[in-house]
Formats: C-alpha cells, sequence, structure tokens
C-alpha cells in the first residue's frame, strides 16, 4: 500500500509514461478510420450466421385455443345419485326411472324437459337455463340455484322448494303438493300455479312478493310485504 501511495504522490509524473497518440490514429478526426471500424464490425456480425427471431404465433392457433370445447350431454348414476350434465336442446325429454334412496344432480343444461318416474329423494338444478322438471313425488326438497326461466310441475307430493338466485319461474302445484313450501332468496318473476278447486273452475295463478318494507316497531325491525293493489 505505501507504494501505491508513494505513486500517487508523483503528481504529474505520473502520465510521463504513457504513449500519446497520433492525430491519424484518433477516429474523431478521420473518417475513413471510422468506415473501415464498422465494416469490421458487420463482417464479425455476418461471420456469426443471422439471427433468429421468435415467429409469431398464427391468429388461427390462438382462436382455436381459446374456443372452449363443447361437452356432450350425459345421463348416469352414480351410486345412488343420478348426474344429468351438458344437454342442449335434445330432441326428446331426458327421463330417469328414480327410488326413495336416490338423488338427482342437474347442471349446466339448456332448453331441456327432465321428466322423473317414481319417488326420489332429492333434486338440486344448478346453472341450468329454460329447463323444465316434472316429478311425481319427492321426499326431501328440489333446491335450485342460478337457473333463469326455470318450470317445475308436481303431481305427486312435495315438502319444499328452495330458489337462489333465479329470474323467472313457474311452479305448478297439484292436489297433493299444497302443503309444499317454497323459499326464495334473490329471486324475481316466481310465479306459483295452484290446481283448481272445482271441475269447473281454472287454475291460479299466484305471484310471490319481490317487494318487501321494513320498519322498527317497539326496538326491533319489522318486516311485511308490500302488496300493489290493481
Amino acid at each position: 500500500m505505501d507504494a501505491v501511495f508513494s505513486q500517487l504522490n508523483r503528481g504529474e509524473d505520473v502520465t510521463k509514461g504513457l504513449k500519446k497518440v497520433d492525430k491519424s490514429q484518433m477516429t474523431h478526426k478521420n473518417p475513413s478510420l471510422r468506415a473501415q471500424n464498422s465494416g469490421d464490425n458487420i463482417s464479425r456480425s455476418r461471420s456469426r450466421g443471422p439471427e433468429t427471431k421468435p415467429k409469431p404465433v398464427s391468429m388461427r392457433q390462438n382462436s382455436a385455443a381459446s374456443t372452449p370445447v363443447k361437452k356432450e350431454g350425459k345421463k348416469e348414476l352414480d351410486g345412488n345419485k343420478w348426474l344429468v350434465e351438458n344437454f342442449d336442446s335434445p330432441s326428446a325429454p331426458i327421463e330417469i326411472e328414480v327410488s326413495q334412496t336416490q338423488s338427482i344432480l342437474i347442471s349446466r343444461c339448456k332448453n331441456t324437459t327432465i321428466i322423473m318416474k317414481g319417488k326420489a329423494n332429492a333434486v338440486s338444478i344448478d346453472n341450468c337455463s329454460r329447463t323444465q322438471l316434472l316429478l311425481e313425488t319427492l321426499v326431501s326438497s328440489v333446491d335450485v340455484i342460478k337457473s333463469p326461466n326455470f318450470a317445475i310441475q308436481v303431481t305427486g307430493s312435495l315438502p319444499t322448494i328452495m330458489l337462489d338466485q333465479v329470474d323467472g319461474a313457474a311452479i305448478y302445484l297439484g292436489k297433493e303438493s299444497l302443503h309444499t313450501e317454497v323459499f326464495t332468496s334473490k329471486c324475481s318473476s316466481v310465479n306459483i300455479v295452484l290446481p283448481p278447486s272445482g271441475d269447473e273452475d281454472d287454475s291460479a295463478e299466484c305471484p310471490l312478493p319481490e317487494q318487501l318494507r321494513t320498519f322498527i316497531k317497539d326496538g326491533k325491525l319489522v318486516t311485511e310485504i308490500v302488496e300493489h293493489a290493481g
């Protein structure tokens, strides 16, 4: 370190050993020398071969990859559960022979009519549009989620119907299913069609209320249905 500092303390004498560059060797004062250097650079780049650029992906390939593959309709029995999936406008109704220990899961169907023959345990319908269900008797309930324009007809008895996020539904009850309870959440345009009371009477279509009024009474919230006359 003492030797290094002694060299730095020499001042201008440090540069005495350096070789001066002649003006003829300075590229900024000799255009011909700059042109020669650029030519050497080009020749060296050519010797390395042409650069390969990534090829753009075809738009057709991208569109084909992004297009979802349409699944075929499926109806199968998995243990005690019927699976009905991906039917889209079938030419005929989907018929299922059911038993009391079996449940039915219907999902991703469109413009489909499903007929259940016999007495089943429960039915779940999820993400179906314009789906119609005809059933005889259920032990438990029918659960319908996110299925617009839904219709169900009960010829026997049914304890409970639960609708969640359903826009447009028609529920046709028979004389044996007048005890059925209907629960709705975030639903609109839901109508219950009651059977005629007499031979000469017509069916009665009754819309379910959509508007509620909530107010405070004696320190508690009270909610009641808003009925519109006419």
